[in-house]
């Protein structure tokens, strides 16, 4: 029956008066954008005025310098660029084994009833402000370091000279885990939505193939979201790149090179967070460009994370386009 000539009632009058033309709706996001990345200049552009004095003052080879001392005019920036390369990759080495198995057991293996709970235990853990764990590591870890595992890592570990010196808790290695349990939560929750979605169809037609469920998971589950995981250990490493309270807290915030990963040393957001508030003329100049180099250093590794996406975007439409 047509309804040509019904009154159109008056709440879809008064929404059709109120709406906007196509070409509004292109300026408004068109507007939106405009501000994003004018923050986005705003922000860059203040940080390296900031920073411009420093570099003016000292040039660009006190990035590579070994010695911080404010109070001879001496700003090396190698041993915190190190330090956050070190901890990162604690972190990292530590997160992505142990968040991809824990994310295929929450798609794949944990049975359904148990899902829903895990998956929001893990999500709550994001939630946890960087100061508790901080707190944590410094009270409830780091005795435990000192007196149980870094005495052992260096029974069984020590030829490797990467356990050499006293067993103080504080250090490189509880600072790298502190990072690896918050970045934990970030490398399990997005790992587990990308393997979700694989197509079902990939599944079960490898299993009437006869593969067992490991066979599966690892030959077609995996590789299926492997663009998506690649996106997971971007962020996560983004987030320990960056981390500040957490790792000032047990890190020992030393401003020498570390020889040991049981050594005290320092981070670029630990420098940061624990001179700026005294910090005056060259120092706060040096402090903004050690900020710069976080920047570039985060982005380097975003550019280089795309730099994977594509190819193995590339590499899997090639092996689709043979198949």
């Amino acid at each position: 029956m047509s309804n040509v000539g019904t009154p159109v009632p008056g709440s879809a009058r008064r929404k059709s008066r109120f709406a906007l033309p196509n070409g509004a709706y292109r300026v408004v996001l068109a507007v939106v954008g405009a501000i994003f990345v004018g923050l986005v200049v705003w922000f860059v552009f203040s940080l390296v005025a900031q920073a411009r004095p420093a570099f003016s003052t000292l040039g660009f080879s006190w990035i590579v310098q070994k010695t911080w001392d404010p109070t001879h005019q001496k700003y090396g920036l190698l041993p915190f660029i190190l330090g956050t390369v070190e901890t990162t990759a604690i972190a990292m080495v530590l997160a992505v084994p142990i968040g991809l198995g824990t994310a295929l057991a929450l798609g794949y293996l944990v049975p359904q009833r148990l899902r829903s709970g895990l998956s929001t235990a893990v999500e709550l853990l994001a939630a946890v402000p960087s100061v508790v764990y901080g707190l944590w590591g410094l009270i409830v870890l780091a005795p435990l370091f000192r007196d149980t595992v870094e005495p052992f890592l260096t029974s069984v570990l020590g030829w490797t000279g990467l356990f050499n010196g006293p067993s103080e808790g504080v250090g490189l290695l509880l600072a790298g885990v502190i990072l690896f349990i918050m970045v934990l939560p970030t490398m399990v929750a997005i790992s587990r939505d990308v393997l979700v979605v694989v197509p079902v169809e990939q599944v079960e037609g490898a299993i009437a193939l006869g593969a067992t469920r490991w066979q599966v998971l690892r030959k077609v589950v995996v590789p299926g979201a492997r663009t998506g995981l690649l996106g997971a250990f971007t962020l996560a490493t983004g987030r320990a790149l960056g981390e500040t309270v957490a790792v000032a807290l047990v890190i020992g915030n030393s401003p020498y090179i570390a020889h040991s990963l049981k050594s005290a040393a320092a981070t670029i957001p630990s420098l940061i967070v624990n001179n700026f508030g005294e910090a005056t003329g060259t120092e706060l100049s040096a402090l903004f460009g050690a900020g710069l180099v976080l920047l570039v250093i985060g982005v380097g590794v975003n550019a280089l994370a795309r730099v994977l996406v594509r190819s193995t975007a590339r590499t899997g439409a090639a092996s689709a386009a043979v198949a």
